[in-house]
């Protein structure tokens, strides 16, 4: 199967956990006009680098072997990668972004799947931190989608300590009179106030959870916005909080609308504790260009 497709390296964010997960199909095929409540993504907030435009003529998606490390099999099977490492090691100060394919292999595994060997560089957005890491991506073939496996090493980057600047977050979250509430992060001219980007970053944690277990050979997310964000009432030591997210499939250029329920603390991290993918709204505006 040949494949022309324009390929936009774009980076994002994840969780960790083992959610309950609701998914309604209707999704949003969107024409990326104009929209108050997404923006495109910049390499300040999203750890965007570089733009690919290529034309994937002669490459085939399932090919096998050597592959063109700025392809879209390359990038899609790399971008998994990053999501997994957010869901695993991300936190409201700590988020990692693809930097670059440097090479990629894929093999067929008998009938179970493909397995992608990939050398790539990894970047800690916040402490502007990058690093070579080796990774492998299985896709399981079956009638039934299964989240890919993933295995990288990347240790430079996962012993950046982030633990005294979450524990204060943390107490200053837990003793807020008035529980925190967010809305359109970023807004329409891509702007964040920094009392906010916590909750931003926490929300790209959680929202990496749908996307790693949302992909496929097929598949290629990245984030667009956090709708809104709110801190929800708790009695145990884990902050609770309520998100709507807008992820866009680069691929099919849909706007997925998706609800979160997961909660966040220093000591055990973004856990995703219900997710559920939302209907199109029609009322709703259409999200512009997230390249």
């Amino acid at each position: 199967m040949g494949l022309r497709i324009i390929v936009v390296l774009a980076v994002l964010m994840g969780v960790t956990g083992s959610p309950t997960t609701t998914v309604r199909p209707e999704t949003t095929s969107v024409d990326t006009a104009a929209h108050p409540n997404s923006i495109p993504e910049t390499a300040e907030e999203t750890g965007q680098n570089e733009v690919f435009s290529e034309e994937e003529a002669a490459e085939d998606v399932m090919a096998t072997g050597e592959l063109n490390p700025n392809h879209y099999p390359a990038q899609r099977a790399a971008k998994v990668v990053q999501h997994y490492l957010t869901t695993r090691y991300g936190s409201p100060y700590r988020l990692f972004g693809l930097h670059r394919v440097h090479s990629g292999n894929a093999e067929d595994v008998g009938d179970s799947g493909r397995k992608y060997q990939l050398e790539i560089s990894v970047h800690e957005i916040i402490s502007n931190t990058t690093q070579k890491c080796s990774a492998e991506v299985f896709f399981p073939h079956g009638q039934k989608q299964e989240s890919p496996q993933v295995q990288a090493s990347c240790e430079e980057l996962l012993n950046i300590s982030t633990k005294a600047q979450e524990e204060a977050l943390y107490q200053q979250y837990k003793m807020n009179q008035t529980l925190l509430s967010a809305q359109n992060l970023p807004d329409s001219h891509g702007h964040i106030e920094p009392d906010v980007k916590p909750l931003w970053h926490l929300g790209i944690v959680a929202s990496s959870f749908i996307m790693l277990k949302e992909s496929s050979e097929n598949t290629l997310y990245n984030m667009a916005q956090v709708a809104n964000i709110t801190q929800l009432e708790t009695e145990n030591e884990q902050l609770k909080f309520d998100c709507h997210t807008l992820l866009h499939d680069m691929v099919s250029q849909e706007i997925l609308h998706w609800k979160l329920l997961f909660a966040w603390s220093p000591a055990e991290g973004v856990k995703v504790l219900q997710m559920e993918q939302l209907p199109h709204c029609q009322h709703c505006e259409k999200p512009p260009n997230t390249n």
